[in-house]
């Protein structure tokens, strides 16, 4: 079988065999005979004619087994595993990850970091002093055995296949094909052991997926993907046009988490929290309706159970505790500025709030990378006062900006300006939860 062969297959709209997906990937993992025009010339071909189901699962199975296999059985029948297709102010992880634990599911959760406009789970950990996201494969299971949960950084043992090819899609305006997004996100779910798995799929102007159609369309391809490869998936899509909660920036995020899970966070978080929860407490059997998986996870922020189990794991991940009570011992900005609402005898409405000009704003004052590996400040950021339908009075804060110089601060408040429209009619609070997909 020759490379060339392959491409030329998916370019004429052939569907691809089993056989021939597992020597293309066999080809992306060996140095020896991987040639990256060849993998761009069959990505572009992908993009162009598509693949079909079969295809999907068989290129997700294939990267999958590209890498190292964890077999997480020895911690339970259920271990549970969350994704997120990435979002402005997105701290779910932090909140969903201890209360699922708190709740009776086992969660060994890997997540990366942000890149471009949104932010990622391991930067805001790094917030906590000390706090260790380099666990080796051993350390995350014998962590998640031993109390839970565990949250550590992808390692290239698992799906090196999907590494490389993703590095290669970047450059090659291949990154919104939905069959090679699915693939990577489900591979490396897959290789990370998890029998239960939860997905987050944003839509709208702050997410990759910037129309519901299309996000729907990925949540759906998710789904089928996880039954044909025998692994429980439920996904939900939610918005993402405006930021999620109300912090965007590191430290300021695990502030917004930490308060969530003492039971005094915004509306949107929590409630996202709650029904991706209560997916995985139905799917797990663990509770036969909504309400009552409902009721199972209030109880545990309520009881301060899943507060207290974050504090373990931050403690078993050498990370100070103290911090999660004291939130001065995180880093923190200097220079504070608020932008107002402006002035209307009525005061006015918050018409529309752009989350991807609300990260942009974040991202000249540091807190974001253009390419991986950048440095990021885990001290800046926005807290918003507002969201879209949110009243304002005349020179109420709509948000607080968070830099080290005031020439920061003046630099994001031009952009925030942009992101926010003010309406002088009621305007209606959009609905968080598009679609769910199970």
């Amino acid at each position: 079988m020759r490379m060339v062969d392959v491409i030329s297959a998916k370019r004429c709209g052939r569907e691809h065999t089993r056989e021939e997906i597992d020597f293309l990937v066999n080809m992306v993992t060996d140095k020896e005979h991987y040639r990256d025009y060849q993998l761009a010339a069959w990505l572009m071909a992908v993009c162009c004619k598509g693949m079909t189901m079969d295809e999907t699962a068989a290129l997700t199975d294939a990267m999958a087994r590209s890498g190292e296999m964890l077999d997480l059985s020895s911690i339970g029948p259920v271990v549970g595993d969350k994704h997120s297709t990435g979002g402005v102010g997105d701290k779910t992880t932090l909140v969903f990850v201890p209360m699922l634990a708190a709740a009776g599911i086992p969660m060994a959760k890997l997540s990366g970091r942000g890149l471009g406009h949104t932010g990622g789970t391991l930067d805001k950990l790094e917030a906590i002093p000390g706090f260790n996201v380099h666990l080796t494969i051993d350390q995350f299971m014998a962590q998640v055995k031993a109390i839970g949960a565990a949250i550590g950084g992808q390692t290239q043992d698992l799906a090196p296949a999907d590494g490389t090819m993703y590095a290669l899609r970047d450059v090659t305006s291949t990154v919104d094909s939905i069959p090679l997004i699915a693939a990577s996100v489900m591979c490396k779910k897959i290789a990370a052991g998890a029998n239960l798995i939860i997905l987050d799929v944003k839509c709208g102007a702050g997410a990759f997926m910037e129309t519901e159609e299309r996000a729907v369309q990925l949540a759906e391809t998710l789904v089928e993907v996880g039954k044909r490869l025998k692994r429980p998936v439920s996904a939900v899509v939610t918005d993402m046009e405006q930021p999620l909660g109300n912090a965007v920036g590191h430290t300021l995020e695990v502030i917004e988490a930490m308060e969530t899970l003492r039971g005094r966070g915004p509306d949107d978080l929590k409630e996202l929290c709650y029904s991706l929860g209560a997916l995985a407490l139905i799917t797990a059997g663990h509770a036969a309706t909504e309400e009552a998986a409902r009721t199972i996870l209030l109880e545990t922020i309520q009881s301060g159970r899943a507060l207290s189990k974050f504090k373990e794991l931050v403690e078993h991940q050498g990370g100070n505790v103290a911090a999660i009570d004291d939130y001065a011992l995180m880093p923190t900005a200097p220079v504070i500025s608020n932008l107002n609402a402006p002035d209307a005898s009525s005061g006015m409405w918050i018409q529309h709030l752009d989350g991807k000009m609300v990260a942009e704003a974040c991202k000249l004052m540091g807190a974001g990378r253009v390419k991986k590996g950048d440095p990021v400040d885990l001290a800046v950021g926005v807290i918003l006062h507002g969201k879209i339908g949110s009243r304002m009075d005349p020179g109420q804060a709509v948000a607080t900006i968070h830099a080290q110089t005031q020439e920061q601060a003046d630099k994001a408040m031009s952009v925030l300006l942009k992101a926010i429209t003010f309406s002088t009619d009621e305007v209606p609070v959009p609905r968080l939860i598009k679609a769910k997909v199970s």
